[in-house]
């Protein structure tokens, strides 16, 4: 798992290699096998707990007090975190097989019948971070879709990371499916991911999940197509309509639930009209539990709110923190939120219906909300049973990707005996 004598370019060809002739077999898996292959997985997990924990604890360790709680949290598995992860294969099986989905079907004039049908995109790079889980919903929506997947987690993760892949592979062993569908990289030198990312040859697609570094990484370097994943600068924005307690206590709730995943918000925009009532009643509710930095009309309605600096407005914290900016408005609150959002996730808090409206189509955004937490930005809150990430870009997917966005698509062509003149 963590072997630095590999040759990270023969390593990533001989992955590669292996995983489309897996892709291959999948293309004629059955949807019986695919959800019994998810619930042998899941089976896996939970018989395995106590080894999985022991696993991550030694990942744990080797971070702890060299990185933020934050990040240790997004690390660490607990018995309710692995159930979750179990419990999220098992939704996967029972969610429809996207595979052989008709898309749409028209009739020519000259006779032919056209069908447009889903179909897996092949093989698919995971990169990601320090969540292991990542990798067991990864593989999970990989599979139910009909692709194989290449796994390279953060190398935090990496004693976590072994034993999820081997449940994974187990279901896979179980079902009759080829264990190569679910594999992940044997060493953690950076050089395998530059390698992954030129190795076109055998993957049709990488999906890198993290920060901005990251990204920036896979956007420069790579040769493969990419779905790319940000995580989330995300905004509350109180409007001057809004509920202000009910406000407060969602957006408490946006920040706080989970400070170290992408849906967390970052920044909190309110409307001067409301301020001198809002700004003190977000400080009760965060006070103790979250450091706010805020603009100068905001440390001056608050004292025990921090002043914010430049850099403030476009951090995502990942951790107990968050800034205050207040707007003179509707205008001026999209306009804020659509300058210093990463586009991943914002919401509005109003009781005025029209300047939601305005709001959720003026907010170029992948996920928009109304009223609710931003931590909703979830795959498995949207009914996709889990997420592979959120695709902040604006091609092939946008939002949570689950398994229709892990297809790609083909014509079937029926005709019987057309020639073309």
């Amino acid at each position: 798992m963590n072997d630095q004598t590999l040759d990270p370019q023969i390593h990533i060809h001989e992955l590669g290699s292996r995983a489309r002739a897996a892709s291959r077999k999948l293309l004629t898996a059955s949807t019986d096998q695919k959800n019994m292959a998810l619930r042998e997985a899941a089976k896996a997990l939970r018989s395995r707990m106590s080894e999985l924990l022991d696993a991550n604890g030694e990942d744990v360790a080797g971070v702890e007090g060299s990185k933020p709680e934050s990040f240790v949290d997004r690390l660490r598995l607990t018995e309710d975190r692995v159930e979750g992860m179990a419990s999220a294969l098992k939704e996967i099986a029972e969610l429809p097989d996207p595979v052989g989905r008709e898309l749409a079907t028209f009739d020519r004039p000259n006779g032919l019948k056209i069908e447009r049908v889903a179909v897996p995109i092949g093989v698919i790079g995971m990169i990601y971070e320090s969540r292991p889980n990542v990798g067991a919903d990864a593989s999970a929506l990989c599979l139910k879709s009909g692709n194989a997947v290449i796994l390279r987690g953060g190398s935090e993760s990496r004693h976590s990371t072994r034993v999820i892949v081997e449940c994974m592979q187990a279901g896979l062993d179980a079902a009759g499916l080829p264990k190569d569908a679910v594999q992940t990289v044997g060493t953690t030198d950076r050089a395998a991911v530059a390698a992954l990312l030129k190795a076109d040859e055998f993957v049709d697609l990488v999906i890198p999940r993290g920060g901005r570094g990251l990204v920036e990484l896979v956007r420069d370097q790579a040769s493969v197509p990419t779905l790319l994943h940000l995580d989330g600068n995300c905004h509350s924005y109180i409007h001057e309509a809004a509920d202000i307690d009910k406000a407060v206590q969602v957006v408490r709730n946006a920040k706080l639930r989970r400070t170290g995943i992408c849906g967390a918000t970052e920044s909190i925009v309110i409307d001067r009209a409301i301020a001198e009532t809002a700004v003190p009643k977000i400080a009760d509710a965060m006070s103790g539990d979250c450091e706010l930095r805020g603009d100068a009309e905001a440390v001056k309605i608050d004292d025990r709110l921090k002043p914010a600096n430049d850099d403030d407005w476009d951090t995502e914290y990942l951790d107990q923190i968050a800034s205050v900016k207040i707007v003179d408005g509707l205008d001026e609150g999209i306009a804020w939120v659509d300058e210093h959002s990463s586009h991943h996730t914002d919401a509005i808090m109003t009781e005025d219906d029209e300047a939601a409206r305005k709001f959720l189509m003026a907010i170029d955004s992948a996920v928009v909300m109304h009223n609710a937490s931003t931590q909703f930005s979830d795959g498995g809150e949207f009914g996709m049973g889990a997420e592979i990430g959120i695709a902040t870009g604006k091609m092939h997917a946008r939002g949570p990707v689950g398994l229709e966005q892990l297809c790609s698509f083909k014509y079937l062509v029926h005709g019987n005996g057309q020639v073309r003149a």
